[in-house]
């Protein structure tokens, strides 16, 4: 990733109405770090990006739980299609042409029992494991 890609704003649904949109912590250092991440893993510019806090979230998606985003991410595709957590990153290896190479470990028959306690882990540790990314103080509320 480049400076340019790092300090570029992440785009919005009202940027790429087309798109899917990730829906993510932007108060978590990791997350906002792996979301910005996703701008050069998404050359066809397929996706659209929404931290859980912005208002926006609840106006276009009311049926979206705080409580579930705040344990894990969540991808709702074109279709309308929720993705959640790891089965989101999995849903990335099939969208995002450059991916592809990860599909296979995502796909691999049973990988989600590995996969599925991982996620739940780091999403549960991400603002301790934020450690000096954390900019916003969030981290230090909910890493106790």
């Amino acid at each position: 990733m480049t400076d340019s890609t790092a300090d570029a704003a992440l785009p919005s649904p009202d940027d790429r109405p087309g798109a899917d949109v990730v829906i993510f912590d932007g108060n978590c250092g990791i997350c906002s770090a792996q979301v910005r991440k996703l701008l050069w893993w998404d050359c066809q510019q397929r996706l659209a990006y929404l931290s859980l806090h912005d208002p926006e979230v609840q106006r276009r998606f009311p049926d979206l739980s705080h409580d579930r985003l705040m344990q894990e991410m969540a991808i709702v595709d074109r279709g309308g299609r929720r993705h959640w957590g790891p089965e989101a990153i999995r849903y990335l290896t099939r969208r995002l042409r450059r991916l592809w190479w990860a599909a296979p470990l995502a796909h691999f028959p049973g990988s989600m029992l590995l996969w599925r306690p991982l996620y739940r882990w780091v999403a549960r540790n991400r603002y301790r494991l934020s450690g000096g990314v954390c900019a916003t103080g969030a981290c230090n509320l909910h890493g106790k």
